[in-house]
């Protein structure tokens, strides 16, 4: 199939430890929405939309992102523009 410009721009979003249990997946592909490029930090809002009554909007509140493999300090400062590769670092288990 060749691309499109009708195709909405999607991300790969992996998921880990807690974040995996809550959706019962390790990967999905997420389109984005409309307007990108899209901020990093509304997507904890699209992806608890994605899964509700999971407990995956609390694992995200704690969790930090990383993108293409490279760790998120500021998600304010990023944007998605669709194909990158997203990932929930959910924070090490502990008292």
């Amino acid at each position: 199939m060749s691309p499109t410009h009708h195709l909405q721009p999607q991300i790969t979003v992996l998921y880990f430890a807690a974040a995996s249990t809550a959706t019962g997946l390790t990967s999905e592909a997420v389109p984005l929405p409309s307007g990108t490029p899209f901020p990093l930090s509304s997507l904890a809002e699209v992806l608890a939309s994605r899964h509700p009554d999971t407990g995956l909007d609390r694992v995200l509140a704690s969790s930090q992102w990383s993108v293409d493999a490279e760790m998120v300090d500021d998600p304010e400062s990023v944007s998605l523009k669709g194909g990158e590769e997203v990932a929930v670092i959910c924070p090490v288990s502990g008292g």
